[in-house]
């Protein structure tokens, strides 16, 4: 992907098995994107509404990076 632009918030890739967040996003939108993503992928959710990979192991965002801002 190198010399695009990217226009999604968060974009998973199957090779690398990585999900790039592109900067400036805003934590609530990066969730709210995560969430979705992950659920396309087959993850499992939570009673709690937090994220989970579809490996089953909880995602959390450092709060560095929320109380930073943007992401």
């Amino acid at each position: 992907m190198a010399g695009t632009a990217q226009t999604e918030p968060a974009i998973w890739d199957p090779d690398e098995i990585t999900i790039t967040v592109q900067g400036g996003t805003h934590h609530h939108d990066l969730i709210t994107e995560l969430a979705a993503l992950l659920a396309d992928l087959g993850a499992p959710s939570t009673a709690t509404g937090g994220l989970r990979c579809f490996c089953g192991d909880p995602i959390v965002i450092p709060q560095e990076a929320i109380a930073a801002g943007p992401l």
